[in-house]
């Protein structure tokens, strides 16, 4: 029976090394210690290691926190601009400044003066953009019609 008990005993006390584990005891952690807060990790090749995300630390409750903004509705980009689009008909001058007169009889006014009065008279395709509000047409390019 003693014999018993003192294989069992010695079966326990050899049981970590069996399997290649020692016995370990951990040192007390203090809260200070920063390195007591993270965990060990292997990984293997096949694995990429991302960073824990380190959590905030409680707000001071003699200090302010600013409220949380709420998102506003962006205005639209400045950049945004309207498609560009093609136009047929016959530049004519209309009091002092040059217009598209179009075939089915609408009129647009031109942003770019200079450049049509070449094509007054003449039937010709403009590139550009249309402001619908003022219904003036921003001249990209101004071609004859052949």
């Amino acid at each position: 029976m003693r014999r018993t008990i003192l294989l069992v005993g010695l079966m326990l006390g050899l049981t970590p090394f069996l399997f290649g584990q020692e016995a370990q005891s951990q040192p007390p952690r203090s809260p200070g210690d920063s390195l007591a807060s993270q965990e060990l990790i292997a990984w293997s090749r096949m694995q990429n290691p991302r960073p824990v995300p380190e959590p905030l630390p409680p707000p001071d409750k003699g200090v302010p926190q600013p409220e949380p903004q709420q998102k506003q509705p962006l205005p639209p980009a400045a950049d945004e601009k309207a498609p560009t689009q093609t136009f047929t008909g016959k530049i004519v001058k209309d009091g002092s400044q040059y217009v598209l007169k179009s075939a089915n009889h609408i009129t647009y006014q031109l942003d770019e003066q200079s450049g049509a009065k070449q094509y007054e008279d003449k039937d010709v395709r403009i590139v550009g953009t249309l402001d619908s509000g003022s219904n003036t047409i921003q001249v990209t390019k101004i071609e004859l019609l052949s």
